[in-house]
C-alpha cells in the first residue's frame, strides 16, 4: 500500500516530478554517451598500437631496451620462436630485426627504427598490411631492398611508391654501413609520429646489411585471449629467466596510465552529474513536502508513524529517480549502440588527432558493468538525498502542521 501511495504521490505534480525525471535522464545521457567515446578513443589507440607494433607480449634481451645495439641478440632466436608458437595461449609468434638508422632521399633525411621482419610472420602479429593505402605489402615484382615507410615520412622525403631511398645504419662491428632501397608501400596508421619514425624491411636484407645471419633482436607474441597476457608473461619469466619479457602495459606504460585516469575521470564526471541532479531531487522533494504540510499533519495525527512517513518520501525519491535513471540508462544504451555502429567523424580535427594517436572516426564503447555501477550510484544519490526532505518532514508537529494554510 505504501508504494502505491509513494507512487500517486509523485504524479500529484505531474510537470514538477516530469521535469526532474527529464533532468534525470538527460544528465545520465550526457554523461555516459560523453564517457563511451572517451573510452572508445583510448580503446581505439590500445587496439591500433597492439595491432601495428607493441603486440600483447614482446621478448628481448635484457640489455636491448637500455641500448639497442645490433650484438645484443636472442640466443637461437628462431628456435624459441617456434617453441612459443606451440604454446596453446599463443595465437602467432614473429621475430624482428631491430636497429636504429638514417633514412633519407635526394630531398631530405630523418631517424627512423628499422624493423627487419619475416613479411609472412609478421602478417600474424600485426596488421600494418591492413594500412597499406599506396603500392603493396612487399611487392613480389620488387626482388632486391623492398623497404615499407609511413604516408608522414613519405611525405618529409617527398617520395612515392618505386623511389629510391637509402638507409645508414651501424652493423655488428660498429661500422657505418648504407643501402638503397626502393619504396614498395606506404601506410598511415592513426599515430603520425609512428608513420614518420617506423620503416620495415625484409630481415634477409637488413641483416645483410648489419653482417649478422638471422639476428632476431625482438619477439613479437599475439594471444588468443587479452585477458591471459599477465599470466602468460609470469610463466614465460620463469621459463626464460635470461631475457626480458614484457607486457604491452610495461611495452607503452602510457597507454595503462591514460586508461587508469580516463577510468577516474569517468567516475569524477559523473560524480559531479549526481551532484547536480542530487540538489535537483532535494529541491523537488522539498517543495513537494512544503506543498504538503497540512496533509502530513494529518497523516501523523491519525497514526501515521515517523518510519512510515520517512519510507512513503524515501519511496518517491527513489520513484523519481529510478524512473529518470532507467530512462536515462535505456535512452544512453541505444544511442552508443546505434553510434558504434557508425562512428562519428572527426576528420576536421584529423592532423591534430593523428599527432596524438587517435582515430578521426570515433566508436563509443562501454563496458556493460558501468551500466550497473551507474545504476547503484543514481540509487545511493536518491537516498541520500531523501534525508533531508524526510529530516524537514519528520520535524512536523501534528497540530501545527494542521492548522497550516
Amino acid at each position: 500500500m505504501l508504494f502505491l501511495i509513494a507512487w500517486r504521490n509523485i504524479w500529484r505534480s505531474k510537470l514538477r516530478s516530469l521535469v526532474i525525471m527529464f533532468a534525470i535522464a538527460l544528465g545520465l545521457w550526457g554523461g555516459l554517451f560523453v564517457i563511451a567515446l572517451s573510452q572508445g578513443m583510448v580503446n581505439q589507440r590500445m587496439d591500433a598500437l597492439i595491432e601495428t607494433s607493441i603486440s600483447h607480449l614482446q621478448i628481448h634481451h635484457p640489455q636491448f631496451a637500455d641500448n639497442q645495439q645490433v650484438k645484443w641478440v636472442i640466443p637461437k632466436g628462431q628456435a624459441l620462436i617456434d617453441s612459443l608458437r606451440r604454446l596453446p595461449e599463443v595465437r602467432a609468434a614473429a621475430g624482428r630485426t631491430v636497429v636504429m638508422g638514417m633514412v633519407s632521399s635526394a630531398a631530405a633525411g630523418s631517424g627512423v627504427q628499422i624493423d627487419g621482419i619475416i613479411p609472412a610472420a609478421e602478417r600474424q602479429v600485426s596488421k600494418i598490411y591492413e594500412k597499406i593505402t599506396e603500392g603493396a605489402y612487399f611487392d613480389e615484382s620488387v626482388k632486391r631492398n623492398p623497404i615499407l615507410i609511413g604516408k608522414k615520412l613519405a611525405t618529409k622525403l617527398k617520395v612515392n611508391v618505386r623511389s629510391k631511398i637509402i638507409l645508414t645504419l651501424q652493423d655488428r662491428h660498429g661500422n657505418i654501413t648504407a643501402g638503397a632501397f626502393r619504396v614498395v608501400g606506404i601506410f598511415e596508421t592513426i599515430s603520425s609520429r609512428f608513420d614518420e619514425h617506423q620503416v620495415y624491411v625484409r630481415a634477409e636484407d637488413l641483416n645483410h646489411l648489419l653482417d649478422t645471419e638471422n639476428a632476431i633482436h625482438e619477439i613479437a607474441l599475439i594471444l588468443h585471449d587479452v585477458e591471459a597476457v599477465d599470466p602468460v608473461a609470469t610463466t614465460l619469466r620463469t621459463q626464460l629467466p635470461a631475457l626480458k619479457v614484457e607486457t604491452w602495459k610495461e611495452t607503452a606504460p602510457e597507454l595503462d596510465y591514460i586508461n587508469e585516469i580516463m577510468n577516474q575521470t569517468s567516475s569524477i564526471f559523473m560524480l559531479i552529474i549526481l551532484v547536480a541532479l542530487a540538489f535537483g531531487i532535494i529541491n523537488t522533494m522539498l517543495m513537494a513536502i512544503l506543498e504538503r504540510v497540512r496533509e502530513l499533519g494529518m497523516l501523523m495525527a491519525v497514526g501515521m508513524n515517523k518510519f512510515r512517513l520517512f519510507s512513503m518520501i524515501l519511496l518517491e525519491t527513489l520513484f523519481l529517480a529510478a524512473t529518470g535513471g532507467i530512462v536515462g540508462t535505456l535512452v544512453s544504451m541505444g544511442t552508443v549502440w546505434l553510434v558504434a555502429r557508425t562512428g562519428i567523424d572527426l576528420s576536421v580535427f584529423a592532423e591534430g588527432l593523428r599527432d596524438f594517436g587517435y582515430d578521426t572516426v570515433i566508436y563509443p564503447v562501454l563496458a556493460p558493468e558501468f551500466y550497473l555501477e551507474v545504476g547503484l550510484m543514481v540509487f545511493i544519490t536518491a537516498i541520500l538525498s531523501a534525508l533531508y526532505p524526510a529530516w524537514k518532514a519528520l520535524k512536523l508537529h501534528p497540530a501545527e502542521a494542521i492548522r497550516t494554510i
